[in-house]
């Protein structure tokens, strides 16, 4: 009894090998189906064909299992070598792991963005006068900062709020930065504008709103600038990937990602901020990911706190807003520190940098 089931399992193995070698040789040839389907411009899943396809097989079938079972073995099948055919076709994105596995690091004003470091970017929610953003620059300056953020061109919910002061903020950014040594980070929402900004700015923002502007994207790729790409409101990670990819396709592989929260049905905060997105975004690509822990908590008191999160999760870099009196602020007043209070916010902020790179 007990050859004779070595021997029934001895043959068992067998037909599993054949069976192995005549569905991998199935898969080949659905490879090269797909292949000539793409080039004809053909969809790959054929419902007909499959109908066909199955009652063909059970026609011949003769058991021992129902006919219902080996529908459904085959339909799993048919399904893989769809999935088979779909993931010839897709091709690696230019901002994968796949592409290119090791990190990228975009030099800015002597910082190195996604060294393995945090660093920062700190400044005014909206450029409003010459002297704020001075003030504001001489704090930035002071602690170490690079990068001076400022909003020129303000996309509001309301068309009665402050709309920035265009083309005349970027010309006030670039004065204060050249005066303190600091690096412009500003947002386009026009694509006609890059072209005209490119001379006051050194970092194009693209903002959560404009995230899938694809013809702001394209034109942000097709200049020799780095981006800071924002997260859309509602946007998905892979929505926000696809977001970058139309940037790097046209050329630009200057790419920062940004978590900025996202909206969700929870209002203690002005978004909720996705702290797994970074890890994730790490992970998925080879760009820099950076957390605004401002507009993603919309609360002073917060910032802190979710600064301190991202660079333990592994964020290469925290932004945040900085006013000389936020109680005046033309925008954003809850959510913007005044100078002590930031001062206080980079000490701490420092010192959990420190311990993180120690560890």
């Amino acid at each position: 009894m007990s050859n004779e089931l070595e021997k029934l399992r001895k043959e068992l193995d067998e037909v599993n090998v054949e069976l192995l070698e005549l569905i991998n040789k199935r898969g080949r040839l659905v490879k090269k189906i797909g292949q000539i389907k793409e080039k004809q411009g053909m969809k790959r899943f054929d419902p007909v064909r499959e109908r066909n396809m199955l009652n063909h097989l059970l026609s011949h079938h003769e058991g021992p299992f129902e006919y219902s079972t080996i529908e459904h073995l085959f339909k799993e099948i048919f399904k893989a070598g769809l999935e088979l055919q779909e993931d010839d076709h897709r091709k690696a994105l230019l901002v994968s792991r796949k592409k290119k596995p090791e990190d990228t690091v975009i030099e800015i004003n002597g910082e190195k963005i996604g060294d393995g470091h945090p660093h920062f970017v700190m400044g005014p929610c909206a450029v409003e006068s010459y002297e704020q953003v001075a003030e504001v620059a001489e704090a930035v300056q002071k602690q170490g900062v690079k990068l001076l953020r400022g909003g020129a061109f303000k996309p509001r919910t309301s068309p009665y709020d402050f709309q920035g002061l265009g083309m005349e903020g970027l010309k006030i950014l670039k004065q204060v930065a050249d005066e303190y040594d600091l690096a412009v980070v500003s947002e386009i929402v026009n694509p006609a504008d890059i072209e005209k900004a490119l001379d006051y700015i050194d970092v194009i923002q693209i903002g959560a709103r404009n995230m899938q502007n694809f013809e702001l994207l394209k034109a942000a790729g097709s200049v020799d600038k780095p981006v800071l790409l924002k997260r859309g409101l509602a946007a998905t990670i892979s929505e926000f990937i696809n977001a970058a990819e139309y940037i790097m396709s046209r050329g630009n592989g200057k790419i920062m990602l940004c978590e900025r929260g996202i909206r969700t049905y929870e209002k203690a905060t002005r978004n909720t901020l996705d702290i797994s997105a970074v890890p994730i975004l790490k992970q998925e690509t080879h760009l820099p990911v950076l957390v605004d822990v401002t507009h993603s908590t919309g609360r002073r008191d917060l910032l802190l706190p979710a600064a301190k999160a991202a660079i333990a999760i592994g964020a290469d870099g925290v932004m945040a807003e900085v006013h000389p009196d936020p109680a005046v602020a033309l925008s954003d007043s809850a959510q913007q520190m005044d100078i002590p209070m930031f001062e206080t916010f980079m000490s701490e902020l420092k010192q959990s940098a420190l311990v993180e790179r120690t560890l």
